[in-house]
């Protein structure tokens, strides 16, 4: 006998459902971008609004937001600043710029910019800075950045001044790091300071030192009552920056050009003249020049003036390395040991 009764379907719900709930999240997931990149929108408008109120007015040319799914980009076709709070304007130009961040990481922000850079300074000086590629990225915690970093490949600039000869400095290669002092007291405001290049030609110190090969130099420092420089880097803060006693402690700074080493370290500040002052401690080899002025003979007269010190081996300096007595700056005049070297004086920085 032959069982007629229908069978029953199998449900077909198991097979769809890992679709619908891609389609779900992906629906979710995109609703969240738009909600991000509107955030990024409205950040980026009271950031422009704050700096216009500090007398400092950016432009991006063509503005767009994009990236969906994982990234957040703004773009740029060029970025321009203008600012006239201290008197004459000043205003900068680059070209097309990024600034991206990963939605997996919101902490990290980086950019990149096209050159030249283009700027109109104060008494008609102009600046022209090229690279072959810039990345910067910035890592923060929300409330405050903690680390900057800047690598530029093949900087070239040139400074115009009306009357004078056009200076200029290439390299390379350049490297700027900073982050946020852990060890230091908060009251001190500490960030470290790292810069590094490699192949870098600068004719003003090839003249004070009397040789043109190309050069690598390697600094470290730290900043203290780096809060002045909060809202930006200009005059404001640097006089911030003054009255609370801020120090730029040098830790370590080695410079090599073919056969030339110099190794110093010291403290650098700002005086009430707003000139930078300070001593710094120095060694050198293979350098018979400073400013025109033969260090060998130097050494031998300071020698006997100071008692045979000035040619004593510095205390952690590299091997065949011959100390120098301090290099003073003050008044924006420089001083090796008691004698005033033959140089510009120092200008004040605002």
């Amino acid at each position: 006998m032959t069982d007629l009764a229908p069978t029953r379907r199998r449900s077909r719900f198991w097979l769809y459902a890992p679709f619908v709930l891609l389609a779900l999240l992906a629906a979710a997931w995109s609703g969240f971008w738009f909600v991000v990149r509107g955030r990024v929108a409205d950040a980026v408008d009271t950031a422009l609004a704050r700096e216009a109120g500090l007398g400092r007015s950016w432009s991006c040319l063509d503005r767009s937001i994009s990236g969906f799914p994982f990234r957040v980009e703004l773009r740029c076709a060029s970025l321009e600043l203008t600012s006239t709070r201290w008197g004459d304007a000043v205003k900068l130009q680059t070209g097309p710029s990024l600034a991206l961040g990963q939605i997996y990481s919101p902490g990290l922000v980086i950019v990149q910019i096209t050159g030249p850079l283009q700027a109109n300074l104060p008494e008609g000086r102009k600046l022209d800075l090229a690279w072959a590629r810039l990345e910067a990225s910035l890592t923060h915690n929300g409330a405050a950045p903690q680390q900057v970093s800047l690598v530029m490949t093949e900087p070239n600039a040139t400074l115009a001044t009306p009357g004078q000869a056009n200076e200029g400095w290439r390299a390379a290669s350049l490297e700027v790091h900073l982050r946020r002092n852990p060890t230091r007291p908060a009251s001190d405001q500490a960030t470290d300071l790292a810069i590094n290049t490699k192949g870098s030609v600068l004719p003003a110190l090839d003249a004070l030192l009397g040789t043109s090969e190309a050069g690598d130099v390697d600094i470290q420092a730290t900043l203290t009552q780096a809060e002045a420089f909060k809202l930006g880097f200009n005059p404001d803060a640097l006089e911030r920056w003054r009255s609370a006693g801020g120090q730029i402690e040098l830790t370590k700074l080695v410079s090599v050009k073919g056969p030339a080493r110099i190794e110093a370290s010291g403290l650098l500040l700002l005086d009430q003249t707003h000139r930078v002052s300070g001593q710094v401690q120095a060694s050198l080899a293979g350098i018979k020049q400073i400013a025109g002025v033969p260090v060998g003979g130097v050494l031998g007269g300071l020698g006997g003036l100071l008692g045979g010190r000035a040619s004593a081996q510095a205390p952690g300096a590299a091997p065949g390395l011959t100390a120098l007595p301090p290099v003073v700056l003050r008044e924006g005049r420089v001083y090796l040991g008691p004698i005033r070297l033959p140089v510009q004086p120092l200008l004040p920085l605002y």
